[in-house]
């Protein structure tokens, strides 16, 4: 590599690029999602189901296209999981609300979600940290069982057992949940120990 080469800055990614509106459209969708669930009927249900998972497939719309067109910003590193937890939250908000999930499972992962955030935040000026693989199953597993309690399953033949499934991802999504939390607890006290080290 030439010293022109190594000099050369890196390309300048707009804030304001696909990726980037692709996720705040999901935010968008969020108070969509919640009015849909508080209006009555199967319909409405229903409506609320697909502006969830067309909200839900946004998000790995979005981290595809930051990575195969070179558009990933720390914008978006912040922002994407902010956008992730305000619709999953909101989710298990309304689904305990209606009784469809125990408030402890909720309780549990939105301490969880916001508090990783809030670390997140906390240490910004030391690193950005970016969603791991394992945070990136605890979503899926979340999304996969949000939206089996969201579907309006009293229209369908043998709705207990899809319920009891939706039962079974949830625990594993609070068992992934809460091991990736200690996780970046962790990632983050090493990182800001590195940094003071080398005098960052």
């Amino acid at each position: 590599m030439s010293t022109h080469d190594a000099a050369t800055p890196a390309p300048h990614v707009p804030l304001w690029n696909i990726a980037n509106i692709l996720t705040m459209s999901r935010l968008v969708m969020v108070p969509v999602f919640v009015w849909f669930m508080f209006l009555d009927g199967s319909w409405w249900r229903f409506a609320a189901f697909a502006v969830f998972v067309i909200a839900a497939i946004t998000d790995r719309i979005d981290g595809e296209l930051a990575r195969r067109h070179n558009l990933v910003t720390d914008f978006g590193k912040i922002v994407d999981p902010i956008a992730d937890k305000a619709l999953t939250g909101s989710a298990l908000v309304v689904l305990s609300l209606q009784g469809d999930l125990w408030w402890w499972v909720t309780i549990a992962i939105l301490v969880r979600e916001w508090g990783v955030t809030a670390l997140r935040f906390a240490v910004l000026r030391y690193v950005v940290m970016p969603a791991s693989r394992g945070g990136k199953l605890k979503t899926v597993l979340q999304i996969v069982a949000i939206s089996v309690y969201l579907f309006p399953l009293q229209v369908l033949p043998f709705s207990d057992l899809f319920v009891w499934f939706a039962h079974i991802v949830m625990g594993a999504a609070l068992f992934v949940t809460l091991w990736t939390g200690g996780a970046y607890v962790l990632d983050a006290v090493r990182a800001v120990r590195a940094r003071r080290d080398t005098g960052g």
